[in-house]
Parts: C-alpha cells; sequence; structure tokens
C-alpha cells in the first residue's frame, strides 16, 4: 500500500514527508482495519510534521481523520464487519482504567494513543483503529465527513465547555477547519456567532454559514471595540491571540483554547483581561462522549464541511498550503 511517512521532522516547505510503499497492515484482536477512502489534513499534522509536537515514533505515518470501510475485523471484534462505513480519530485509545478513565474524562488520561502520532495514521490507503474507539458514520460523501474526525469533534468540545446563556454571543477566532465547523453548531443551536480571522476570505464563508458578524484582524482599528462578547472559542495556534480574545469578553466569560500547541502567549494586563471572573481554559482532546454527541448533531443539523480535495501524494502540498493560510475550510487527502 502507498503511505505518506515522516522519518525526520522538519519545516514542510522542504517536502519532509515521503511517498513509501508498505505492507498492508492484518487486525488482531479488537483492532479494525479500514481501507481508507479519505484522510482529513489537521493542524496537528502539521505540528506533527514540523516537531513542535516532539517525535515519539522512528518514523510515522501522519493523519486522523480517517473515513473509510472496514476492509478486515479481528477476531474477538463485535462491532463492524466488512464494508461498514467508519471512522478513525485523533482519540486512538486509553488505558481504561486510571482515575480519568473511570471518571469521564478518558481525554486526560496520561497512557492515551493517537492516531497519526504514537501509531500510524491515515495519509495511507488501509490504516487500524481499535474497535471500541473506530466511530461508525452514515454513509454519505466521505470527503465532507474527513473534517467531521477532529475538527468538528474537539471544537464541539471546547464549545460544550463555553456555553453561556441561550442566545448569547461567543466569538471565532482562528477561522479555519475546526471553526467553520463549530459555529455551524453554534448557529443551529441558537446562538449569536461572530467570527475573527485576518483573512477576507474566511470570514466571506463565516457569513454564509450564519455568523452575525464578522471581524477582519489584520485591520488595527478592530482593537479598538468594546468587549461584546459572552464567551470565545481561539482556535489559533498562535499565543499573541489570546490578549486580543480576552479583550474581546465581557465579564464572567470564557476563552477555550482547543489548541494542541501554541506559542508563548503574551504577558497578561490581569486588571484589564482577566479581572471580572473572566476565565481562560485549555481543552484536551476529546471523549468517545464527545465524538458520538457531535456526530448525532452533524447529522441532526445536516452541518456541511467546506474542503478542498487534493491526492495522498500531494500531502507535503497540502501541509504547505494550511501553514500558509490558504485553505478555505478544510483540505482533504484522497487516499483510495
Amino acid at each position: 500500500m502507498r503511505a505518506m511517512v515522516l522519518h525526520a521532522v522538519g519545516p514542510v516547505e522542504g517536502n519532509p514527508l515521503r511517498e513509501e510503499t508498505r505492507e498492508r497492515p492484518t487486525p488482531g484482536g479488537r483492532q479494525v482495519l479500514v481501507r481508507i477512502d479519505h484522510c482529513g489534513v489537521c493542524r496537528t499534522d502539521l505540528h506533527i510534521v514540523e516537531g513542535e509536537l516532539p517525535p515519539v515514533l522512528p518514523s510515522v505515518t501522519p493523519g486522523h481523520e480517517i473515513v473509510g470501510r472496514v476492509a478486515a475485523v479481528g477476531s474477538a471484534v463485535k462491532r463492524f464487519r466488512d464494508g461498514d462505513r467508519v471512522g478513525i480519530p485523533w482519540l486512538h485509545r486509553t488505558c481504561g482504567h486510571c482515575e480519568y478513565c473511570t471518571t469521564g474524562r478518558e481525554n486526560l488520561c496520561a497512557e492515551k494513543q493517537f492516531t497519526g502520532y504514537t501509531v500510524d495514521g491515515g495519509y495511507t490507503e488501509y490504516a487500524l483503529g481499535e474497535e471500541e474507539y473506530v466511530l461508525p458514520l452514515p454513509d454519505r460523501d466521505a470527503v465532507g465527513l474527513a473534517p467531521f474526525l477532529c475538527a468538528g469533534i474537539i471544537g464541539y468540545r471546547a464549545l460544550k465547555l463555553v456555553l453561556p446563556q441561550p442566545g448569547g454571543r461567543i466569538g471565532f477566532f482562528g477561522f479555519g477547519a475546526s471553526a467553520h465547523l463549530t459555529l455551524q453548531v453554534a448557529v443551529k443551536l441558537g446562538y449569536q456567532a461572530v467570527a475573527y480571522s485576518r483573512t477576507p476570505d474566511h470570514l466571506r464563508l463565516a457569513r454564509q454559514l450564519g455568523a452575525v458578524e464578522t471581524v477582519l484582524t489584520s485591520d488595527p482599528s478592530w482593537e479598538s471595540r468594546a468587549a461584546s462578547l459572552d464567551s470565545a472559542i481561539d482556535f489559533a495556534p498562535a499565543g499573541e491571540t489570546v490578549p486580543s480574545a480576552l479583550r474581546e469578553l465581557k465579564k464572567g466569560g470564557t476563552l477555550a483554547i482547543p489548541a494542541i500547541h501554541m506559542s508563548p502567549i503574551p504577558a497578561l494586563e490581569y486588571d484589564r483581561l482577566l479581572f471580572g471572573e473572566r476565565r481562560l481554559l485549555s481543552v484536551e482532546a476529546n471523549t468517545r462522549e464527545d465524538a458520538q454527541e457531535f456526530l448525532a448533531l452533524a447529522v441532526r443539523h445536516r452541518l456541511q464541511s467546506t474542503t478542498v480535495s487534493r491526492p495522498l501524494r500531494e500531502a507535503n502540498e497540502a501541509l504547505q498550503d494550511l501553514k500558509a493560510g490558504r485553505v478555505t475550510g478544510a483540505v482533504v487527502l484522497d487516499c483510495a
């Protein structure tokens, strides 16, 4: 099978992923082998490839927004059979018995494994998933489903943690793959969404998806705005956006940061940016319950992902586009 493999971290402009031919894996026990149709390209993949997340394997196939069909199952698998439409997400497995796993907080498990980071992922034609962590998916367009598997799930978890009173205003900073799905959920649930981005194309998409207001952050005049948000989510991996997002929060508001990696946050003025019971909250990964809830909402409200498709061999170029901000919505690799 073909795979795009990372052997040494480095800037994506240097094309660090190499196309290789590898043996198709064989599922054992409770493993599920998935024939991949599409795999989304996530900013976490960029952090892995460029080494902002330290390597844990000598080589790895990135990718954790995997959509495909079951090709084979291990002898102990009961939930799936050949041909089922399924997804393999970022959370690959957890220990199942620590204080976090036994109290509904498996996303904090110290022994959790990650698809495309601590185990091989989806920039290939076949991948293994663990039965209890593989997600059943609706039998619909695989390209559009791929961003749901991380961008949608982590955004939904962040949204749950910041929900204001019904009808409140929620800000979305860094309008990429995750924000464009999470904003749709917020709008469908009756909240007012405000999108912030330095890219006009991103703001045009936000308005199409129901944002009541958009703010172009490349225009310095926006920094003189009065605080108007009840809560916010900062999807940008740049620490300098945090003070700006906090400045937009009214008293009692919460800012969630679902980034797995972020550049240093500048010193915060406590009196101006945090005082008034404003809260700053990090969001780590997600639970399987988050995934199930989000996918149910996505089907019920007919969420749509805006995607650009590239062939598997162009994984380096896809990551370059993501890094440069040339992607509106999400970029997805065609692995079939």
